[in-house]
């Protein structure tokens, strides 16, 4: 079946550059089982859901002269082997081997000939753990018709439920002359919004400077936030390049819900308030100037909930929105509780009702949400020019219940957001069976110590906790 890619995909597939790939990234950690988790086994775990995600199984074809977007088509030379790989860590097999690896494979460009997306097993890693690392084009989803695969692949259950027989016939693929005849009947009977994709193919209009989406739909959104202002200048902000670094940390989540009910309010506030923290000693260990008045302001996503409950989420329960949000982050205030009431008052003052981008809403979350969330924030935050802030944050509620990915126990799992224009760095938050993941993407040039932000979250976490007692 032929597609076109919407505005805001076509925008995602063509605008993104070496430094700034716009992949969405995930990192799961799984208990390796006795017989470990052969390769052939996630080869055939994933090809019973790729009925569920027909867009990875479709490739991109770009419509000649730029007369209309590109339009999405079965790849009819569909190899799965070529898109699951498999790979093992040298001895020792740590985690600061595995977290080098995947910033390599992150930096690389995906095949636009082919669908848009990889996984990478990874073997060798100590304490008898194996890795799975899954990056998909932001442009492949968009969260209602089109899923993350983490979304998909992971049960509730260690034995995976049946599947029909999936046959697959790929649809005839189009030629150039084709493509061009239906670019040329749509200016017949679409003109204006014809000459809209040529404008935006042919300029930089829809970048990630702030125009993914529809400008008129979108007017008010960006006019409330540009009254904002630019960003501070900070050192979060700096040419970016195709290298990076990738880091962890997890946490105790009663941690969290502990000062949630302390200090009356989300478990979201407690994220940004310990992320708050966190960048003040980071900024004081580099010696940065940090006045009492000294802010970094953060993109921070909101997922919002038809019953208000922010942390938690189970099967099939119900999205309706995922919403921006730009919160300052006091990170000169030096007393963490009053970082924490500053946080939480910006976020109760916060309109749930702000103007939201395409493809905001998942009906139900059915298998694994995190990795479409963290896709949706990514999709929020990019419909915004990157000079109003200065990092992303994306904080989302997973299963707090034991997952399994092939049979295999899943243990952690880690979003690995890209990094948007001049910033340098991009944090993804997942709740996950009584833990908080905290995933740190950072260019390598740029950020060459973040390997210290580990532990500078759990100093700004034990902060709160001591002032809680």
């Amino acid at each position: 079946m032929v597609t076109r890619l919407s505005a805001a995909d076509a925008s995602f597939y063509h605008l993104e550059n070496s430094s700034t790939p716009m992949y969405v990234g995930t990192l799961s950690i799984l208990r390796r089982p006795r017989s470990g988790l052969s390769y052939e086994t996630l080869l055939a775990a994933v090809e019973q859901r790729l009925p569920q995600i027909p867009r990875y199984r479709q490739k991109v074809r770009e419509v000649s002269f730029g007369l209309a977007r590109p339009v999405w088509v079965d790849d009819r030379e569909f190899d799965i082997t070529y898109h699951i790989r498999r790979s093992a860590l040298p001895s020792p097999g740590s985690d600061a081997q595995l977290h080098d690896l995947v910033a390599r494979l992150g930096s690389r460009p995906l095949d636009k000939s082919r669908p848009l997306w990889e996984m990478y097993l990874v073997e060798g890693l100590t304490k008898n753990r194996i890795a799975i690392y899954t990056k998909s084009h932001q442009a492949l989803v968009n969260g209602m018709t089109a899923l993350e695969i983490g979304h998909v692949i992971a049960d509730r259950t260690q034995k995976p439920p049946e599947f029909g027989e999936d046959i697959w016939i790929p649809g005839r693929e189009p030629g150039d002359a084709q493509l061009l005849l239906g670019a040329l009947g749509e200016w017949v009977t679409r003109p204006t919004a014809q000459l809209a994709a040529v404008r935006s193919t042919l300029t930089d209009a829809v970048t990630n400077t702030g125009q993914l989406v529809d400008v008129a739909r979108r007017m008010a959104d960006v006019a409330r936030t540009v009254a904002r202002g630019t960003a501070p200048s900070s050192p979060l902000n700096a040419t970016v390049s195709r290298n990076r670094r990738i880091t962890v940390a997890g946490h105790d989540l009663d941690d969290y819900r502990t000062l949630r009910a302390r200090y009356d309010c989300d478990v979201n506030d407690v994220v940004l308030a310990v992320v708050a923290g966190a960048l003040r000693y980071w900024l004081m260990s580099r010696g940065e100037p940090v006045t009492t008045t000294s802010t970094v302001r953060a993109m921070a996503p909101m997922s919002v909930y038809p019953d208000g409950e922010l942390d938690v989420t189970g099967p099939g329960q119900a999205i309706s929105e995922v919403s921006p949000f730009l919160v300052d982050l006091p990170v000169g205030e030096g007393n963490a509780v009053v970082r924490l009431s500053q946080i939480a008052h910006a976020t109760e003052s916060a309109s749930t009702a702000a103007s939201l981008v395409d493809a905001r809403t998942i009906v139900t979350l059915s298998g694994f949400a995190p990795p479409t969330l963290h896709a949706m924030g990514i999709r929020v935050a990019t419909s915004f020019s990157a000079r109003l802030f200065n990092l992303l944050i994306t904080n989302v509620p997973g299963a707090q219940k034991q997952m399994f990915v092939a049979g295999t126990k899943l243990l952690e799992t880690y979003a690995v957001p890209p990094l948007l224009h001049n910033q340098t760095m991009a944090i993804g938050v997942t709740s996950y069976n009584g833990m908080l993941y905290f995933g740190i993407n950072a260019d390598r040039d740029a950020m060459s110590d973040v390997d210290v932000l580990p532990g500078l979250l759990r100093e700004s976490l034990d902060e709160l906790l001591d002032s809680a007692r």
